[in-house]
């Protein structure tokens, strides 16, 4: 399914729509989160004062920005709901613009571990008031939730890394080891993403918004990345991270969370630094495609909005 003679591609930004920034900035002041829109993409965020009238037309909107951050917001913030309360996102914090989609799949995880639950309690109200405050900057322009796969998805995930064969399933809802193994595929996409589009942003505002977020995104990734070192399940995450390897396009940046014999709770370079992936490539893992589509994975139907297609070969 998977193979490496990819071609990299970049969607940056030379252009910011003045209302949008003026909308974001308000929520961004009254929410006091920052820039989520920026944190999933390797977009950049820049004024228009030098780009040419056809690139500034070409560029997306920072509404388009935003909205790519909100699908993927939607997706980890049902993830970890399901997971933690048994239940996904209420109604009023669904809707908007474009096709709205259900969820399928998604269940209270039975958590023994009285420290992972409490984790996985506060990664969910994190990633739910990311969804809240999207929506609030973005306002009439949100997009809703498009169509949610939490159950099949999963499967194709686990064996196309060799979890599981044949024909059986993986429930990610099943115990604390599935709901680890899923996690892990969702949160080490998100620090990623953020890294990507730290070079591109050059509005100090969005910036240091995108940073703070990066941080707490940062936090959760390595809690989970622990909790799967200390179960001894760093073969398992191995195999996930080479499945990413594969489908992000070329090159073997991608981690486990071993070294060896030894921890590897932070994926570094030898300077000490985390590598990044643009919103195409965010795409290629979540649509578990390799291939240039707009639809498939999580996302059966596609992400609403116009930032949608994955990277191709």
């Amino acid at each position: 399914m998977f193979g490496k003679p990819f071609v990299r591609t970049l969607i940056s930004r030379s252009a910011e729509n003045r209302t949008d920034r003026r909308r974001f900035l308000k929520a961004a002041g009254a929410a006091g989160l920052g820039v989520v829109g920026a944190t999933y993409l390797g977009v950049q965020a820049t004024s228009s004062a030098s780009a040419t009238g056809e690139a500034a037309a070409a560029a997306p909107s920072d509404a388009a920005v935003l909205n790519f951050a909100l699908n993927l917001e939607y997706l980890e913030a049902e993830f970890y709901s399901f997971a933690v309360h048994g239940r996904g996102l209420p109604d009023d914090l669904t809707g908007g613009v474009g096709a709205q989609g259900g969820v399928s799949g998604g269940k209270k995880v039975m958590f023994h571990d009285k420290a992972l639950h409490q984790f996985a309690k506060e990664i969910a109200g994190d990633e739910v008031a990311h969804v809240k405050f999207l929506r609030g900057a973005l306002g009439e322009a949100a997009v809703s939730r498009p169509e949610i796969d939490l159950k099949d998805s999963f499967t194709a995930a686990a064996k196309a890394a060799g979890l599981i064969s044949g024909y059986q399933q993986f429930d990610p809802f099943a115990n604390e080891k599935n709901f680890l193994l899923a996690a892990f595929l969702f949160e080490d996409v998100g620090v990623t993403a953020y890294k990507g589009a730290a070079p591109l942003i050059t509005n100090k505002t969005f910036l240091d918004a995108a940073a703070g977020i990066l941080a707490a995104e940062a936090y959760h990734a390595a809690t989970i990345r622990t909790a799967l070192f200390d179960r001894e399940l760093g073969d398992a995450a191995a195999k996930i991270s080479n499945a990413r390897d594969a489908l992000d396009g070329p090159g073997d940046d991608d981690q486990g969370v071993l070294l060896g014999n030894q921890a590897n709770i932070v994926p570094t370079d030898h300077n000490g630094i985390c590598f990044g992936r643009g919103s195409d490539r965010v795409l290629n893992v979540v649509y578990l495609n390799p291939g240039a589509v707009k639809e498939g994975g999580f996302f059966p139907k596609g992400v609403n909005g116009d930032i949608v297609a994955s990277g191709g070969a």
